[in-house]
């Protein structure tokens, strides 16, 4: 280990001196820090100090978000504020927002000596809600006049490039009056053009192919991810409501914000909270997770008192205590794969009011499909273990009703959740194993009484 750390330590030093004979990445720099932080905490920021501002910016947007409060502390103002200077509007704004949950007075310190047209843009998409597409779009696009030779926009293209001033450029958006968006041209599109011409000499006659896909800067950033989904996108264009562009996102953004949704769900299904697991104190973290326990606890109690109330023919069939979890378990099983899969098609607006009953006819029909299967195979086995048939019979109807009920409760939870405005994924986990618990203990037992008593 001191070895690898060794090594890390050597390669940023040489980085940091210029003399690295390959490229690297900001996230393997980044690797590498986060593992120095983890055997010497002064040393990280000794190194983390001595990035240049090109690189540091992005270099803090790659580390965790709880190594932020640390690095406020300990790396001037004047150094993050060249820093952000050097980071696309979209990634200044995200930094400019996460230092200001730590600490305003410092974010309002950096914010002030940027230059007053970066202020206005980090102004600007701060005022956008989380769930708005202009809170993820980056105000640095490169733009044509319709009327413009082509020859001129290349030449100013290699210009900002040469100077740093735009990064993955994929197309260019051709404006009209008031920098309205008319269309957009890929660069592979580009170089096949006359350069003598004009933009508008290359479209005449081929609109509807180079006819912009855009979005407004108010729609929900879930309908931005199914257009990059379905079309294949690298960048799309954003615009006002009166056609005016104003932005872009690009494949990277969509791409983590997906990684931070999926992460999200993860946490949110198993009670945890994200930021929380990150906190470096484990009163904190211990905190938040005893109290998903004790709802836990509480749903427990809820199944064990359903079992009190068969004492009588548990102590009368011990086969029924030993096949009792087979179907709590099972059903729980079954009910946890259809809210994962419910959940993810709701993330993913897969799901909504017109087709929701489809999407619980498939999974209530896949239950009794699964149901029967698992209810004929249990029945067997219980039958030639314990050498009753009215054992194998009792299992077998409790195992299909526990199913089907997962399998309802797994699909109608999370749509209830999100119809009253909760996020599916919290607490849909606890109704689940509660309910599949109680109706596999009661059907199970409940038959049981019935059958063998």
């Amino acid at each position: 280990m001191l070895k690898d750390i060794k090594d890390n330590i050597e390669i940023i030093e040489l980085f940091l001196a210029g003399k690295l004979d390959y490229e690297i990445s900001v996230s393997d720099l980044a690797k590498y820090l986060k593992a120095i932080k983890a055997e010497d905490e002064e040393l990280f920021i000794s190194l983390l100090q001595r990035f240049p501002h090109d690189v540091l910016g992005d270099l803090v947007l790659e580390l965790p978000d709880y190594y932020l409060k640390e690095i406020i502390q300990n790396i001037p103002s004047e150094q993050l504020s060249e820093a952000i200077d050097d980071l696309e509007s979209d990634d200044a704004t995200d930094l400019i927002q996460d230092i200001e949950e730590i600490d305003e007075e410092k974010a309002e310190e950096i914010l002030s000596s940027l230059d007053e047209e970066d202020q206005e843009d980090i102004k600007r998409l701060s005022r956008y809600d989380e769930n708005e597409a202009g809170a993820y779009m980056q105000t640095e696009v490169f733009t044509a006049s319709y009327d413009e030779k082509i020859q001129n926009a290349v030449d100013r293209l290699r210009d900002l490039k040469k100077n740093g001033e735009l990064e993955n450029i994929h197309q260019v958006s051709i404006v009209g009056k008031l920098n309205r968006l008319l269309y957009t041209i890929s660069l592979e599109d580009l170089i096949i053009f006359n350069f003598d011409n004009t933009f508008s000499n290359e479209i005449s006659g081929r609109e509807d192919e180079f006819k912009a896909r855009y979005v407004h800067d108010d729609e929900d950033i879930s309908k931005v991810i199914e257009y990059f989904e379905d079309y294949d996108l690298s960048a799309l264009p954003i615009v006002d409501y009166h056609g005016k562009l104003l932005g872009r996102i690009t494949s990277d953004d969509i791409y983590d914000i997906i990684q931070e949704r999926a992460t999200d769900q993860i946490y949110k299904l198993a009670g945890v909270d994200d930021e929380i697991e990150h906190e470096e104190s484990i009163f904190e973290a211990g905190k938040a997770r005893i109290i998903w326990l004790f709802l836990n606890l509480f749903t427990a109690l809820l199944a064990a008192s359903v079992i009190g109330l068969f004492e009588d023919v548990i102590g009368a069939y011990v086969a029924l205590a030993i096949l009792m979890p087979i179907v709590a378990s099972m059903g729980g099983n079954a009910g946890t794969q259809s809210l994962t899969v419910m959940v993810r098609q709701l993330a993913l607006g897969e799901v909504d009011r017109e087709n929701a009953k489809d999407a619980i006819k498939k999974e209530v029909y896949i239950a009794i499909a699964n149901g029967l299967i698992f209810a004929f195979s249990i029945g067997i086995i219980a039958y030639f273990w314990f050498n009753d048939i009215r054992i194998g019979f009792v299992i077998a109807i409790a195992m299909l009703i526990n199913l089907i009920n997962a399998g309802l409760v797994g699909t109608l939870v999370p749509l209830g959740l999100k119809r009253a405005g909760i996020d599916p994924a919290v607490g849909s986990s606890v109704f689940l194993t509660t309910t599949t618990d109680i109706v596999g203990f009661f059907s199970f037992l409940g038959l049981a009484s019935l059958v063998l008593m």
